[in-house]
């Protein structure tokens, strides 16, 4: 596997969950890895049952199930109502999928102490979100579009330069089995249309393709990559990003072209949002128009509650609601009880007995051991600094690092409650306990605590 080698995608004996459709690409990635015997990765099998097929799905489950016993590993199976999520979301079934996938790996891999998650996307998949992309409107960035590893290191996809033939020769060659999902041939979904009518119609003009526009956004990635180095340097220059808001000095920004301005603004909405959904050329020019031919005090309303301002020689960014969550607070917990806290999230603490699935918690219910965890528990936002041994985990870690692998974005951490008792950190809430405050055998006394209304 050249690309798992050039990209380095995994390091020898570490934790990787292996995403499982149970359709022939991650079926083929689950037997590579398995047998990539040299590494010795200790591997765990995730698959999402998205509940759209019915009987279908639950097939597919049981199909993952199966292929994990079989290959002897830990398998992590949870079905989700994505119709449901998509109507409460008010998104479409594919991207509340992507929403509800994306969010049970990244819990399957905290649960289970992993760096990263294997994802079988192939170079198919490739020339298929290039077309996508490029129908929608996107510049070199987009273009760039999926890559061997994501930005933040997360998420790897070890067969992005290998074609769906040769996968579906590899599953021949190794008499494997696997399942079709019938939605696949549903041209009433866009990426369906592109697969199955326009690559065809393409291929009458080239019959590679497919190939070669995996191949083009393997090059603009290798270009993205370079661009942001020059932006981070150019950020570094001429930005800040502190308290939640990113700040742009005006007269250097308006000194350097175009390009390099656009990806400047971009790079300061990324810090604040966390993301850019939502954000396209449109909102970037009218950046550029604010910095250029605004007056002080002029500001600028984009998606998601993100606004710019123009003030004295500066561009702010920030997200609504950003001075509250930025300012510290902290909250005392004498005892069992309810606790309101600020951001709208409520801290539900009780004694109770040992879960008989310490599986099937969700991630806003710990039990800790009262005895390692005496009150008065001291509850708070994230400062600066922080640090644990979390569960799962080698050595302590910044809670801030953590955030980052669990992607939590950065406008939702001011509000995750951190939990302390004698001034050790003993809980993200929804996101990790410590090691050190977990049940064990010899627990006499079980204290629950539980956080509600916690942003996903």
């Amino acid at each position: 596997m050249d690309t798992v080698r050039e990209y380095g995608l995994f390091a020898e004996g570490e934790r990787v969950v292996v995403a499982v459709s149970g359709g022939a690409d991650s079926v083929a990635l689950l037997d590579l890895l398995v047998n990539l015997q040299e590494l010795g990765l200790y591997l765990v099998v995730a698959h999402l049952n998205h509940q759209l097929r019915g009987s279908e799905s639950d097939g597919d489950e049981e199909f993952v199930v199966r292929l994990a016993d079989s290959y002897k590993l830990p398998v992590e199976a949870r079905r989700v109502d994505v119709r449901k999520l998509a109507r409460r979301q008010r998104l479409s079934l594919e991207e509340a999928g992507r929403v509800a996938r994306y969010r049970f790996f990244d819990e399957i891999a905290a649960t289970h102490g992993a760096r990263c998650v294997a994802l079988a996307h192939h170079a198919d998949d490739q020339a298929e979100t290039v077309l996508l992309r490029l129908l929608r409107g996107a510049g070199g960035s987009g273009l760039a579009a999926m890559r061997p590893r994501s930005a933040d290191g997360r998420y790897v996809r070890p067969l992005l330069r290998v074609s769906r033939r040769e996968i579906e020769e590899y599953l021949a060659g190794r008499n494997l089995s696997c399942r079709t999902d019938s939605s696949n041939s549903d041209t009433s979904f866009l990426r369906n249309r592109v697969r199955h009518e326009l690559l065809p119609f393409l291929a009458g003009y080239n019959g590679r393709i497919a190939s070669q526009l995996a191949t083009t956004a393997e090059m603009l990635a290798a270009d993205e990559e370079l661009m942001e180095q020059v932006v981070a340097a150019a950020f570094t220059r001429y930005g800040v990003f502190e308290n939640g808001e990113s700040i742009l000095n005006m007269e250097g920004v308006s000194a350097e072209p175009r390009g390099l301005r656009l990806r400047l603004y971009r790079h300061a909405l990324r810090l604040v949002k966390g993301n850019l959904a939502r954000i396209g050329f449109v909102h970037l020019h009218a950046i550029d128009r604010l910095l250029h031919d605004a007056g002080t005090g002029a500001s600028l309303d984009l998606p998601d509650g993100t606004r710019v301002k123009r003030g004295y020689g500066q561009l702010i960014f920030t997200i609504g609601g950003r001075e509250e969550l930025s300012r510290e607070w902290e909250v005392v917990v004498e005892g069992a009880g309810s606790y309101n806290l600020p951001g709208g999230t409520v801290l539900v603490v009780e004694h109770g007995e040992v879960p008989t699935n310490l599986r099937e918690i969700k991630p806003t219910v710990v039990y800790l051991d009262a005895e390692r965890v005496p009150f008065p528990l001291h509850v708070r936002n994230f400062r600066p600094g922080d640090r644990f041994a979390p569960l799962g985990m080698a050595g302590h870690k910044k809670v801030k690092e953590l955030f980052i692998d669990c992607k939590i974005p950065r406008d939702r951490r001011w509000r995750v409650p951190l939990v302390f008792s004698m001034s050790r950190l003993v809980w993200v809430a929804g996101v990790r306990p410590a090691a050190e405050a977990c049940l064990t055998p010899s627990t006499a006394d079980v204290l629950k605590v539980e956080i509600l209304g916690l942003m996903p």
